[in-house]
C-alpha cells in the first residue's frame, strides 16, 4: 500500500464517478434573496413562497395554470410583413427576431388561446416580456384583433394579460398604429356586450398602457407591478422632483382609483372565474362539480362551439 493506492486512485475514481448536477435546480429570489427549489417555484406559478415576489412567467405557463386541466387551444394569428422598414440598429431587425424566437421558443410576443376556466368558456391572450420586452408591433395588434374576433364569434369574454415596454421601435409608425387598431378591437367586444378583463403584470408601460391595457371593463393587477406611460426615472428627470414611495406601482394606482383589484397570481384564476361568471350573468361556480376536461373533450367542446357560432351567423 502506498500513496498512489491510498490517495490518487480513490481521487481519480471520485472525479470520474461524480454525477453532474443541473445548474437550474435552484433559483434566487430577486427581492428577498431566498434560494427556491425550481419545482416548488414552478408549482407556485413563479411566485416566491417567502416574500410573495412575482417573477416572470411565460404566457404558455400562465395558460397551463389558468385553464381547466391546463388544456387550451391556440388561436391562429395572421402573420404581418416581416421587416417593413428594413430597420437596422446594432443588429438587423430579422436577426433580433430570430434571437428572441430562439430564446423564448415562441413565434412572437403574444399568445392567444381559447378554453375553459372553472367550466366557463373564455378567450385569453398574454404578452411575453422576455420576447423583445413584450413590445407592441404589428403581430401584437393582429393578435388582439384575432382574440377579439374569436371572442365575438364564440360569444365569450376576453381576458388579456399585459406585459410590455411599449411600442416596438423597429416598426416605427406601424407599431404606433396598433394603438387605434386595438382600440377598435376592444370596441367590437363592447358592442357585442362581452366582458373585456385586463390583468396588468410587471411591467406594463408606454403605448400599451395608452391603449388596450387601460380600456377594460375590469382592471386587475399583480402585486407591485409597474404600470405607467413614462417611467418614474423619466418623470423625475423632467420635473426635477422626488416621486412618492411606490409611485406607479399597482398598490399606488389602486389607492388612486386606476385599478379595481390587486390579486396574487396564485389567487388570480379563482378571482377571474367569479368576475367572469358575474359579468356573464351566470350562477356562481360550484367547486368540484365536474372534473377538468381531457384534451379530447376540450377539442369536442371547441368544435361544438364553433359550429353553433357558424349556425348563428347564417341564421342572422
Amino acid at each position: 500500500m502506498n500513496w498512489i493506492t491510498n490517495y490518487v486512485r480513490p481521487r481519480i475514481n471520485s472525479i470520474f464517478s461524480r454525477r453532474e448536477v443541473p445548474e437550474n435546480l435552484w433559483k434566487k429570489c430577486d427581492e428577498c434573496g431566498v434560494m427556491l427549489f425550481h419545482r416548488e417555484l414552478s408549482d407556485n406559478q413563479m411566485v416566491c413562497t417567502s416574500c410573495n415576489h412575482h417573477m416572470h412567467i411565460t404566457p404558455r405557463a400562465r395558460f397551463e395554470a389558468l385553464f381547466d386541466g391546463g388544456v387550451f387551444t391556440e388561436v391562429e394569428v395572421p402573420e404581418p410583413v416581416a421587416d417593413p422598414l428594413k430597420f437596422r440598429d446594432q443588429k438587423k431587425y430579422p436577426d433580433r427576431m430570430k434571437a428572441a424566437q430562439k430564446k423564448t421558443e415562441e413565434t412572437e410576443a403574444m399568445l392567444v388561446a381559447r378554453g375553459e376556466i372553472g367550466r366557463t368558456p373564455i378567450v385569453a391572450t398574454a404578452q411575453d416580456f422576455s420576447f423583445m420586452g413584450g413590445s407592441m408591433g404589428m403581430y401584437v395588434g393582429n393578435a388582439i384583433i384575432a382574440a377579439a374576433e374569436e371572442a365575438v364569434k364564440l360569444k365569450r369574454p376576453l381576458v388579456l394579460f399585459s406585459a410590455a415596454g411599449g411600442a416596438r421601435m423597429q416598426e416605427g409608425i406601424l407599431s404606433l398604429m396598433q394603438m387605434p387598431r386595438t382600440t377598435v378591437a376592444v370596441q367590437m367586444l363592447k358592442e357585442a356586450g362581452l366582458p373585456y378583463i385586463v390583468v396588468l403584470t410587471h411591467p406594463t408601460t408606454g403605448g400599451v398602457t395608452a391603449s388596450y391595457a387601460m380600456l377594460g371593463d375590469v382592471h386587475i393587477s399583480e402585486p407591485n407591478a409597474l404600470i405607467c406611460f413614462a417611467g418614474p426615472r423619466v418623470i423625475e428627470q423632467t420635473i426635477r422632483e422626488k416621486l412618492p414611495e411606490g409611485f406607479q406601482r399597482a398598490e399606488y394606482l389602486l389607492d388612486h382609483g386606476m385599478l379595481d383589484r390587486v390579486i396574487s397570481r396564485t389567487a388570480m384564476r379563482d378571482e377571474l372565474i367569479k368576475i367572469i361568471r358575474m359579468l356573464m350573468k351566470q350562477p356562481p361556480q360550484v367547486v368540484g362539480d365536474l372534473p377538468a376536461p381531457t384534451p379530447d373533450e376540450a377539442q369536442n367542446d371547441e368544435s361544438a362551439a364553433e359550429t353553433a357560432a357558424d349556425t348563428a351567423e347564417q341564421t342572422s
